[in-house]
């Protein structure tokens, strides 16, 4: 991200208000423009030099080519290490990435090797966003992820298990109904295993916590940079940082799944009903995969943007070594990951 570029005059934050849910969500829906993905090497270091220069006041005011720049740095550098995250593993990419594997969980009628093998494809492209995405001051040791990995995806393969062998049981249900419960069992397997996999993915963070820093009025940033003076240094590590960071980020990844498991398959059993479906059987696939990226491109940004990712709460929330180190408003911000 444009913060871990050097100069010591910082960016704005971004071009929409991010104290308001529809501010973020277009903010959101920047970061995860998958147009970013065609941005070459020149010109992300084009994009660099700009961000560069304008936190060296080289260049006086933001235009629309240094948000250009900025959007493009923020969907491709990681906040906390400034290097690219590995390109089907960001936000960017993410609409593209899932496509195929949710098209698979959501195919009527899999066999259990088709279930399991969905399922195994789909937790282990989520271990591999949280681990590109998750906060960095924290790392995660190796052992740890493969133990997080195997757990994950024991989980999800369980639950969409145990709940194809329930939904048939249900004899006082009708057919049409156990059908759709049966079409929605992929997101309760995915639902549960991939807040799961948030929280043993980074369980590190919440075990030594992540860095924090205090709170600056927009007077006090303008004044620090008028100075020269240098980034923000962080205050300390905070495990109840840690906790809500990795508690909302798994909310959202429940946010983000809701919309795309459930819709295209309340919808695609409706179509299967009509004339023109059934005679053109093949259209079926298809017809899934367009259900599933439109809900994912509007799903998206909905639910990046339920919580703010750079988080600021009051000190006196956090460890009581915090609570009188507190920037603007008594209050410490942090990295909530995404």
């Amino acid at each position: 991200m444009s913060a871990s570029l050097p100069g010591s005059r910082n960016l704005p934050t971004s071009r929409y208000d991010l104290n308001s849910y529809w501010g973020r969500v277009k903010h959101s829906a920047d970061i995860s423009d998958p147009r970013t993905l065609l941005t070459s090497s020149a010109g992300l270091q084009h994009a660099k030099d700009l961000i560069t220069e304008y936190k060296q006041n080289q260049i006086p005011e933001m235009t629309p080519d240094l948000w250009t720049a900025k959007k493009i740095v923020d969907s491709t550098l990681h906040p906390d290490t400034g290097l690219p995250v590995l390109l089907p593993f960001r936000m960017s990419s993410f609409v593209l990435s899932n496509l195929v594997v949710t098209a698979g969980m959501l195919t009527p009628n899999l066999s259990t090797p088709a279930t399991l093998a969905w399922q195994w494809a789909n937790q282990s492209l989520n271990v591999a966003i949280n681990s590109a995405n998750a906060n960095k001051s924290t790392p995660i040791s190796t052992p740890q992820l493969i133990t997080s990995y195997f757990l994950a995806v024991g989980a999800s393969c369980s639950v969409a298990l145990g709940l194809n062998a329930l939904v048939p049981r249900l004899k006082r249900l009708s057919p049409t109904t156990r059908s759709t419960l049966g079409r929605l069992v992929p997101f309760a397997a995915v639902a549960s295993a991939g807040a799961l996999n948030v929280f043993l993915m980074r369980a590190e963070e919440i075990r030594r916590g992540i860095d924090v820093f205090p709170c600056e009025s927009a007077a006090q940033r303008q004044h620090r940079e008028t100075l020269g003076g240098d980034p923000l240094a962080s205050l300390g590590k905070s495990r109840k940082a840690a906790s809500l960071a990795v508690g909302e980020t798994a909310l959202s990844r429940v946010f983000n799944a809701t919309p795309i498991m459930v819709l295209p398959p309340l919808i695609l059993v409706q179509l299967q009903r009509q004339e023109w479906l059934k005679r053109s059987p093949r259209l079926v696939l298809p017809v899934n995969l367009g259900l599933i990226l439109t809900t994912s491109v509007f799903a998206l940004p909905l639910a990046l943007a339920a919580f703010p990712q750079r988080q600021a709460v009051s000190a006196g929330t956090l460890e009581k070594e915090f609570w009188d180190k507190g920037g603007e408003g008594g209050r410490v911000e942090f990295n909530r990951g995404i």
